[in-house]
């Protein structure tokens, strides 16, 4: 089988830079098309992919240009279809099988958007790896765009079990993506086999050459039932897991078009040498990456994946998008620590804005950048509003709950101009104004201020959301103006 990669766009040096990691705070997509031409596994069908940079929030999406009108199918666990030998999508007629190991070099390179083009109903295998997926990415590039990568963090375990299969599915919380798989086929010569990755970081070197593995029994059914149409010895390895005879070896030379296979060294047909000792176990790591991007959304988690498979795959990435689905609003809640020090503190908070006490309701700030700003409120009930404001029944006053929000969004207009102490902040409008949580003594106020657009001519748009803990207690759209104070 031969395979080849043909690049549309200038080639690319090695030294562009891939944007991976906790830095990434945008999406990203190709710089320019590139395609790739090989034969499918299964179907073995030459197909010609084309991979085409994507607007923000496009996703990954594979596009059947072989057909008519051409239907396109979103990279979604909602879509599979097929779990048997690979994972496959489908919807609106558009089929595209074998993805998993294109997901993974996706994920691996940090690449949020891009269109798949395909002329046939199964990605080229390559190799059995994401490595040639990988150079073709590299070669077109991968750009920064201007929109925010949200991933999001779980707090609390998420499970799967396949008692039939007996495999095992744990996503623990984590500051990183971490991946650690363990494989145990009763096999002599595999042997139980782990492998790990500690940061997505290291896929490109660790895990992404990795190729795809079966075993003689399974490689023998598959070719008697013509299974595998585009299989070649060059793109999987093949574990002899049993004595095999020369009239054997004569079969399966013939059928992958050799003059001779033997089985030398360590179980591997034709004496293919491992990238890693581990590679099978890698290769199911490659796998549970590929798979578990179907979930749709980035996560912060550490996988721990116990003899995984396709199908146990893609039902722990369903369990995945759930969890992320009955979550969501918990990703857009600020974190407060108050054992880190403030970024602006009260005396700062004072000098800034014109409010004093008893009509100041930021204690401080602690997130502070060119679009957003997170502040502080704990609310005590020696606060004097409540002297009035249902006394025996405490309850901080929604209207000064905006006016929380306000004042720290007016350190985030402040914080644009040179000069904050001649200028003031005036509201001009207050809209979609919600009330969820009732605000009491002893809580605390996170208040989370988001400029909706860029601040022209002093006038300033912000979202505001104030939480009390991971509950969201009041939101609202503000829009104030900045004006002088030698202008009034």
């Amino acid at each position: 089988m031969s395979e080849e990669i043909f690049l549309k766009a200038e080639s690319r040096k090695k030294a562009d830079t891939l944007h991976v990691g906790n830095g990434n705070q945008n999406q990203h997509t190709l710089k320019s098309q590139v395609t790739l031409r090989g034969v499918g596994l299964h179907t073995g069908a030459d197909v010609t992919m084309t991979m085409r940079p994507a607007n923000p929030g496009h996703g990954i999406r594979f596009q059947r240009v072989d057909l008519p009108e051409k239907p396109m199918v979103k990279a979604d666990v909602d879509f599979v279809v097929d779990t048997s030998r690979g994972t496959t999508i489908e919807y609106n007629g558009a089929r595209v099988s074998t993805i998993e190991h294109t997901m993974a070099a996706l994920v691996g390179l940090g690449v949020d958007n891009v269109l798949i083009e395909m002329d046939g109903p199964e990605v080229p295998i390559m190799d059995g790896s994401s490595k040639q997926f990988m150079d073709a990415i590299e070669s077109a590039g991968i750009e920064e765009q201007e929109a925010r990568r949200i991933v999001y963090s779980i707090d609390s375990n998420i499970h799967y079990y396949d008692p039939v299969k007996k495999v095992d599915m744990l996503a623990l919380p984590s500051n990183d993506y971490q991946i650690t798989a363990l494989i145990d086929f009763n096999s002599p010569v595999l042997g139980t086999q782990h492998a790990a990755l500690k940061h997505i970081s290291e896929f490109k070197s660790e895990i992404g050459p990795c190729r795809t593995f079966c075993f003689l029994h399974e490689l023998e059914y598959l070719l008697d039932n013509n299974l595998i149409k585009g299989g070649d010895l060059s793109n999987a390895i093949v574990v002899v897991d049993k004595v095999v005879d020369p009239e054997e070896l004569e079969r399966l030379a013939k059928v992958f078009n050799k003059q001779k296979i033997e089985v030398k060294q360590e179980g591997i047909l034709n004496n293919v040498q491992l990238h890693f000792t581990n590679e099978p176990a890698r290769h199911k790591l490659l796998d549970v990456i590929g798979d578990l991007a179907l979930a749709g959304h980035a996560i912060k988690a550490h996988i721990i994946a116990s003899r995984p498979g396709h199908a146990t795959n893609v039902e722990f990435a369903r369990k995945i998008k759930q969890y992320i689905k009955k979550n969501k609003h918990i990703a857009d809640i600020p974190h407060y620590d108050p054992s880190r020090e403030a970024i602006y503190d009260i005396n700062h908070i004072t000098k800034v804005l014109p409010h004093k006490y008893p009509f100041l309701f930021v204690d401080k700030i602690i997130e502070l950048s060119d679009s957003h700003v997170v502040g502080i409120k704990s609310v005590t009930f020696n606060e004097h509003f409540f002297q009035g404001h249902f006394p025996n029944n405490p309850v901080m006053p929604g209207v000064l709950q905006i006016e929380a929000l306000a004042q720290t969004g007016g350190i985030l207009a402040l914080n644009t101009i040179s000069d904050p102490e001649n200028y003031d902040t005036y509201f001009l409008k207050i809209d979609k104004v919600k009330f969820k949580q009732i605000v009491r003594p002893g809580d605390t106020l996170i208040l989370k201020l988001e400029l909706l657009s860029p601040i022209r001519r002093g006038i300033c748009e912000m979202k505001g959301t104030a939480y009390v803990g991971n509950k969201l207690a009041t939101e609202a759209e503000l829009v104030a103006q900045l004006i002088r104070k030698d202008k009034k």
